[in-house]
C-alpha cells in the first residue's frame, strides 16, 4: 500500500433552492476539475436576504481530494 497524500480546500455553494442544493452544487462544480473527491464537510449555512425574503441558501463546504502520485 502506498502512502497518500490529499488537500483540503473551502468551498462556498449557492442555490435558490435549499442548502442541501448549496452544498451539492459547490461539489459537483469541484468535481468537473478535480480528480479523486473524498470527503466533504458542511461547515457553516446562510442565507442571502433581500428586501426581507430569503433568495438564496449558502453551504460553506471543506472538500479533501488525493494528490495524484503521477
Amino acid at each position: 500500500m502506498t502512502d497518500s497524500v490529499y488537500k483540503v480546500i473551502e468551498l462556498v455553494g449557492t442555490s435558490p433552492n435549499s442548502w442541501e442544493d448549496a452544498a451539492r452544487n459547490a461539489i459537483e462544480m469541484a468535481g468537473k476539475s478535480l480528480r479523486e473527491l473524498r470527503i466533504a464537510e458542511v461547515g457553516k449555512l446562510d442565507m442571502k436576504v433581500e428586501e426581507g425574503k430569503v433568495v438564496a441558501f449558502r453551504a460553506r463546504v471543506q472538500l479533501s481530494f488525493k494528490y495524484a502520485n503521477d
